[in-house]
């Protein structure tokens, strides 16, 4: 049995699950036995390993619960488009957008594919984030949706990050499909689904619910195709307009409904009453240039819990960085900064039900932890711009380094 004791923490900063906030340990050590966190205090035993934490922060890693990072090359062009007056339904509807990137997936090699993702995975964990939530979504066929998954499980057999992969066939309409759309729905439910079921890669399934995507009935009769395969059901929900699938969400008991930027007030007080957690995606209205946030004051008055995520992907968010979007969080939805890095450790883990695991800096939990090369918790966005992070703890190994 291996351990390693972190000294001279200036202070812990993390969700503690007895008291259901969060905490500020100052002047404290961490035992870490095999992965495990066994003893936070003072004065603890030695250990095979001493790291000294120099009187800076610690917190735990990152979990960024909702991304699209198997893809083959970024929409750039279409960021140049906003900025000369398009919006995203503009560029959709002339052929960009998520339909654009899904060529590169169905050509590009399982192994390049892996290449790429793995870099994209580096630069995660090299940012902080230990734990990650990945879809498929881009190939929109058979062939292609099962080959990225595996690519995601190749990678995560192959990486220190652990990455959480979703299958999202119901991303969008694929060409082929344009005027037969309920086809498609009957494609992913008869036959993309039980395949991916039997892949056994998958954890979660998820859906677009939006104007110009699938509709309410639509997504319900694919979250529940997944459900009887023993997928769990997420959606992409209120992203441009109130369209029911808070609604939805709710009805169904969902884990977590993203995005919400147009979520209604009667889609807020559902998902309140049915313990849904709002993730919420800051990055992709900033990317956007979009002025309406998610309303996070109405979601946390209302009681739902908030998690928030990059939503990193080729065209609508290029940020990999969850301190960026803790800052984007803490400026535009008007999160206080103990909130945000609450929604990007523990209620994020929550999100995707691995919070008796990761997510906070507890007894018994996998030791994933950041070691900050300052020590105070508000410089984790003042001071994001340098990647100020010192050590990258994974499973109670050291793995990135300043």
């Amino acid at each position: 049995m291996s351990t390693i004791k972190l000294i001279n923490i200036g202070s812990v900063v993390t969700f503690n699950s007895e008291t259901q906030d969060m905490e500020i340990i100052v002047d404290s050590e961490i035992v870490i036995e095999d992965a495990i966190i066994t003893e936070i205090g003072k004065n603890l035993p030695s250990a095979d390993k001493i790291i000294d934490c120099k009187n800076n922060l610690v917190t735990p890693g990152f979990v960024d619960s909702h991304t699209h990072p198997v893809f083959f090359e970024s929409r750039d062009d279409e960021f140049l488009r906003r900025l000369s007056g398009e919006t995203y339904e503009m560029i959709k509807n002339s052929g960009g957008g998520i339909v654009k990137s899904i060529q590169g997936v169905r050509d590009t090699s399982e192994l390049d594919l892996i290449n790429l993702v793995k870099k994209r995975m580096d630069r995660f964990l090299k940012l902080g984030t230990t734990t990650i939530e990945a879809k498929s979504g881009y190939g929109l066929n058979i062939e292609s949706e099962l080959k990225s998954l595996k690519v995601l499980d190749i990678v995560q057999n192959h990486h220190e990050i652990d990455i959480i992969p979703t299958f999202m066939g119901a991303h969008s309409f694929p060409p082929e499909y344009i005027g037969k759309e309920n086809d498609y729905v009957d494609l992913i439910c008869d036959d993309m689904i039980p395949r991916v079921a039997k892949q056994g890669i998958a954890k979660f399934n998820d859906v677009f619910c939006e104007n110009g995507y699938f509709t309410v009935n639509q997504a319900r009769k694919i979250l529940e195709s997944g459900l009887n395969y023993g997928l769990i059901p997420r959606i992409h929900a209120e992203e441009f307009s109130s369209f029911g699938s808070a609604q939805l969400a709710a009805e169904l008991k969902l884990l977590s409904a993203d995005h919400l930027m147009a979520v209604s007030a009667k889609g807020i007080e559902e998902m309140s009453k049915n313990n849904v957690i709002a993730t919420l995606l800051p990055g992709t209205t900033f990317c956007l240039g979009k002025s309406e946030y998610a309303p996070y004051k109405e979601l946390s008055e209302a009681g739902v819990v908030i998690a928030i995520a990059t939503d990193f992907n080729p065209g609508s968010c290029f940020i990999q960085s969850m301190s960026f979007i803790i800052g984007l969080a803490c400026l535009y939805l008007k999160m206080p900064i103990l909130e945000a890095l609450k929604a990007s450790t523990y209620n994020a883990a929550k999100s995707l039900g691995l919070q008796k695991n990761i997510g906070s800096i507890e007894l018994g939990k996998n030791a994933d932890l950041i070691i900050w090369e300052f020590n105070k918790f508000e410089y984790i966005f003042t001071q994001a711009h340098e990647q100020p992070i010192n050590l990258v703890i994974k499973n109670g190994v050291p793995v990135i380094k300043s």
